[in-house]
């Protein structure tokens, strides 16, 4: 790393991130400035940054949101999000905090079967409705919703990108993913629960006469094409179906998504055009931009050399290495997107595994995968989900900042991985 162009692509991209920081201009402008000035410089090519899967945009994510994102601009259209944000208010009693402990739960258990985007993107609705109706601020609910995601989406093999990849590389089986990191997701998501009461707790504000008046809603009554809405929902069963079974089915996330949307559209009666209306595009030029400068930090071995880095300092030592590669996994991940992180680590780290005995099962694994999926909520950019909701908020004219979803994200994520280290050491040390 010692030419020109891997110290100009360290600056475009520091330049890039205290710009979406400041949010003097738009992070999507940023996002895209960035992508092309690490073009113009050399640090990556139209190849790479177009066509390559390790180093170039990750169609597969951006195509995923898309077919999602279609998806549930049908299902808003049958009144599904309204009836779902009823029933959950007045399940609820109406109590601000017992409806964010509701939407906590059903984010993190969507988020493991799932994956923590598509859960998100159909949470986010029926949240902004909720907060609608009960007069609560929006913010506190969606930020509560990502570290949620993020969290439950730790718990399982399809639940984050990132454990998709280390499965492929360690030749982890769902079960292994569900033995060794439920108990841990379970236990962080009571944890997020605490934190929340404590972090949100003034936005807690019960209002009596609109509690009154949407406890007297009858959600079936919200409920406008029922024949849409089961088409709707036998159509999202089968794209679940489809995640699910990716292991045994061999087709891609992106591809059971854009299949899903393509029926549904096909079966609706809704325009094509009103459709793509509801994509966030914004959000998904905001990605690509990422990707291609992430990608030219891969190229011009950037990131290689961090990695190497932290391999060098870790050595044989099992019990250290894996504290180091847990922190240092999180602490990369709040920064960049830790598909490409976990994308680089994953090779370094099944040298390390193959150097202390080869063992299937081995903690580095599971320190990088708890590392990477909860350090995504260290900041605003941090992972997937967190850039989706960011931009549905500003879609719906209540944006949430780089700072004020950072500021929870740095309290969450470091009470949720200091647990974690404690976690690893006592399951895989202390107790072993």
């Amino acid at each position: 790393m010692n030419d020109w162009q891997s110290w100009a692509s360290i600056a475009v991209f520091v330049g890039t991130y205290a710009l979406i920081i400041s949010e003097k201009i738009h992070r999507v402008a940023a996002a895209l400035g960035g992508a092309g000035l690490m073009l113009a410089i050399g640090a990556t090519d139209d190849k790479s940054a177009f066509y390559s899967e390790h180093t170039g945009i990750d169609w597969n994510v951006i195509f995923l949101l898309m077919g999602m994102m279609m998806i549930v601009g049908v299902l808003k259209k049958t009144g599904m999000f309204e009836y779902l944000a009823i029933w959950s208010v007045k399940r609820a009693k109406a109590r601000p905090f017992r409806v964010m402990v509701m939407l906590i739960v059903i984010t993190a258990m969507a988020s493991a079967l799932l994956d923590n985007v598509t859960t998100v993107l159909l949470i986010a609705p029926v949240t902004l409705l909720v907060c609608e109706r009960l007069a609560l601020p929006v913010a506190p609910f969606l930020i509560a919703e990502v570290f949620a995601s993020n969290i439950g989406g730790t718990a399982t093999l399809v639940g984050d990108p990132p454990n998709i990849i280390i499965a492929s590389r360690a030749g982890l089986t769902f079960n292994d993913f569900l033995v060794h990191l439920a108990p841990l997701s379970a236990l962080l998501i009571a944890v997020l629960i605490a934190l929340c009461r404590f972090l949100f707790r003034k936005s807690f504000l019960y209002d009596e006469d609109r509690a009154a008046e949407v406890m007297e809603l009858k959600e079936r009554e919200a409920i406008r094409d029922p024949r849409l809405l089961v088409q709707g929902l036998i159509v999202l069963a089968l794209v679940v179906a489809g995640f699910v079974l990716h292991p045994v089915l061999h087709y891609e996330p992106s591809v059971v998504a854009l299949l899903g949307a393509g029926l549904l559209v096909a079966l609706s009666t809704a325009e094509t055009s009103d459709v793509l209306k509801e994509v966030e595009w914004p959000t998904l030029a905001f990605f690509a931009g990422l990707f291609i400068m992430i990608g030219a930090l891969i190229e011009t071995g950037v990131i290689g050399e961090v990695s190497r880095a932290l391999a060098n300092a870790i050595g044989d030592n099992e019990l250290g290495g894996s504290m180091l590669l847990l922190g240092a996994s999180a602490v990369l991940s709040g920064i960049i997107d830790n598909i490409p992180y976990v994308a680089t680590m994953a090779p370094i780290t099944s040298d390390l595994v193959q150097a202390m005995g080869g063992d299937t099962n081995h903690v580095m694994w599971w320190a990088l995968a708890i590392g990477a999926d909860l350090g995504g909520n260290a900041t605003a950019i941090g992972a997937s989900a967190n850039v989706v909701v960011l931009g549905i908020a500003e879609r719906n004219r209540t944006p949430i900042s780089f700072w004020q979803f950072t500021k929870y994200g740095l309290v969450v994520t470091a009470v949720t991985v200091a647990i974690s280290a404690v976690y690893v050491w006592l399951r895989y040390f202390a107790l072993a």
